[in-house]
């Protein structure tokens, strides 16, 4: 994120929902190389990642988890007409630029309009900022593209409504176009570079579970390897006995969490069709559900 949220918008990004990937989004410390490595591990099929001792993935437990959003929600999807993008761009974020590219307007545009947030604010204007802030999050590093340049005018529409934004599965909306990057983009993209820095910014952590993470509330990672090489030979040499399936349930880990997040835990093992507008992927819990003692 360009700039920490304004404590003038921290009710609206609760009320949303979007509080807490709002505090972590200023900075996780991932390790390209190491995501690299997982990257080459991957099979696009199955959204899982091979390593000697089983397979892993990423979960809708691993996103509501790590970033706050809660699953069972309505499915973010909705029949999108062409209409007049720039009116709805004034009328809901009180400003508009000179072009907008099918709905879509450029990243660098809605940072200088929303630069800062005046104490003397009206209550107008704090909303504005707090749904400028949202789609900045959105497009930034929770569903990014390998542009990261431009932000679509949709997910606006989605915001008009701050308790209503909170019934929606963003989880699920997030984790969605993360599956299809790993089973299309492999195929797609020239480099594995640039699909490893796609999942970078995603802020999705796939080394949080092993267990030679030193893990603490800012994310320093002290024993990683920094070699490729080191890293590949590291995760070779895993044991099954050493691999850490259930992080989560380590108390100094789990004081960092909502609590509300673990009202309904079942949520984080359904086989489910993950939706984000057109892109449905499914999420196959069945893969992985008897590594976490199912």
């Amino acid at each position: 994120m360009s700039s920490p949220s304004s404590p003038l918008i921290e009710n609206y990004l609760k009320e949303a929902g979007f509080w807490h990937v709002a505090t972590i989004g200023q900075g996780c410390k991932l390790d390209l190389k190491l995501i690299s490595e997982l990257v080459e591990r991957g099979r696009p099929e199955t959204h899982t990642f091979y390593l000697p001792c089983e397979e892993c993935t990423i979960t809708l437990g691993d996103v509501q988890l790590q970033l706050g959003l809660l699953m069972d929600r309505f499915a973010l999807t909705k029949f999108i007409q062409s209409t007049d993008w720039g009116a709805i761009c004034y009328d809901l974020l009180g400003a508009i630029l000179d072009n907008i590219y099918g709905g879509r307007i450029e990243m660098d545009w809605l940072r200088d309009t929303f630069l800062e947030l005046r104490n003397d604010s009206t209550e107008v204007e704090r909303i504005r900022y707090a749904q400028a802030y949202i789609l900045e999050m959105i497009r930034g590093y929770l569903m990014l593209d390998l542009s990261r340049n431009l932000v679509h005018l949709r997910w606006l529409l989605k915001l008009v409504d701050f308790r209503a934004v909170g019934k929606f599965s963003w989880g699920s909306a997030i984790l969605a176009p993360l599956y299809l990057e790993m089973c299309g983009r492999h195929h797609q993209i020239k480099s594995k570079s640039e699909v490893a820095y796609h999942y970078y910014n995603h802020g999705l952590d796939f080394t949080f579970h092993f267990y030679f993470l030193e893990w603490n509330h800012s994310s320093s990672y002290v024993v990683i390897p920094t070699v490729l090489e080191d890293i590949r030979l590291l995760l070779d040499q895993r044991s099954k006995a050493q691999f850490q399936w259930t992080p989560y349930e380590d108390p100094a880990i789990r004081a960092l969490i909502l609590n509300e997040i673990f009202h309904n835990l079942n949520i984080w093992h359904v086989k489910v069709p993950l939706g984000n507008y057109a892109t449905v992927e499914m999420h196959q819990t069945n893969s992985v559900l008897w590594q976490f003692g199912f």
